[in-house]
């Protein structure tokens, strides 16, 4: 897979986990993908048909700033000298602007002129942060209890690629079991497809080409676990629920909706899947709104 597919793999979500990707030291990022992230970037900026958001912003400014985009420092760097969501810091501005302008970046050499650099200034900490590593999934697949999960070239699939998404494959398992039975035709009558029963909204979402290929789909599907995970804080009934009835309901009722069929299915996945949580990467994406508030006791994970 390209450098440039690995950052956008979870852009079609936000433009924030697209900048926590390649902020990640283990994937390459490259000139493809750092422009995607400055034109992005752009836009919540200057509130180009988004909510004008400068920390994201100066989050996907600093991702390809950081990797070596010219754009990208000027940027950043522009921010910096016009206080936009940042304090004003003209020796931080001067720097990056050196720094593009040393990559041949023209505007960066014009606003020059009129700034004396200090190689002594200090970067923003995104560019000299190293990224928080995701903490190992402690259980491997080959400690699931074969009673439970059928070995087979799925299963086989499934801790190859797991391990990738920093997803532990026994929940993605219990996804598989409640979703499809393991059954890679399976579809519903809602249109869900494949062995995780993806979307099509989904699917497209995560860039999934063929849900009836049992690669692209458990691709997909940990995909979406991933983002789940990284959202809701690694609460697994949380991300259960929204498996089922998507992020928005579960944002709307501040908790487990109350369907039964939602209720039923989060029951299914915690008794195969028996931890409460689950680690997860802080910078993929920003959590839910409901977790920094009380869920309500009416949907609070029983």
């Amino acid at each position: 897979m390209s450098s440039y597919l690995k950052c956008l793999i979870v852009a079609a979500s936000t433009g924030l986990s697209l900048a926590a990707v390649a902020a990640d030291n283990s994937v390459p990022v490259s000139a493809e993908a750092a422009r995607e992230m400055v034109a992005q970037a752009k836009k919540h900026e200057h509130a180009e048909g988004v909510p004008r958001d400068y920390e994201r912003a100066h989050q996907l400014y600093c991702a390809a700033a950081k990797s070596g985009d010219a754009e990208g420092l000027y940027s950043l760097g522009w921010m910096y000298a016009n206080s936009r969501g940042v304090a004003k810091d003209d020796g931080i501005a001067a720097r990056l602007f050196k720094m593009a302008a040393d990559k041949g970046y023209a505007h960066a050499q014009t606003v020059l002129w009129h700034m004396i650099p200090n190689a002594n200034a200090t970067l923003p900490a995104c560019l000299t942060a190293q990224a928080p590593k995701v903490k190992e999934v402690e259980q491997t697949v080959a400690e699931v209890p074969e009673t439970v999960f059928p070995k087979g070239p799925i299963y086989d699939l499934v801790a190859k690629l797991a391990p990738r998404y920093d997803v532990d494959p026994r929940l993605a398992l219990a996804v598989i079991s409640v979703e499809s039975g393991f059954n890679v035709k399976a579809q519903s009558p809602k249109n869900a497809q494949g062995l995780m029963q993806l979307m099509p909204g989904t699917a497209e979402r995560f860039r999934v080409k063929n849900t009836f290929n049992a690669e692209d789909n458990i691709k997909g599907g940990l995909a979406y676990l991933q983002w789940l995970l990284a959202f809701f804080k690694g609460n697994v009934t949380l991300v259960a629920a929204a498996y089922n009835a998507g992020e928005g309901a579960v944002e709307n009722y501040r908790g487990v909706p109350p369907y039964r069929e939602t209720r039923d299915y989060v029951r299914k996945i915690t008794s195969l899947y028996k931890k409460d949580t689950h680690p997860y990467k802080e910078s993929l994406v920003r959590a839910s709104l409901i977790l920094q508030r009380p869920l309500n006791a009416s949907t609070r994970p029983k």
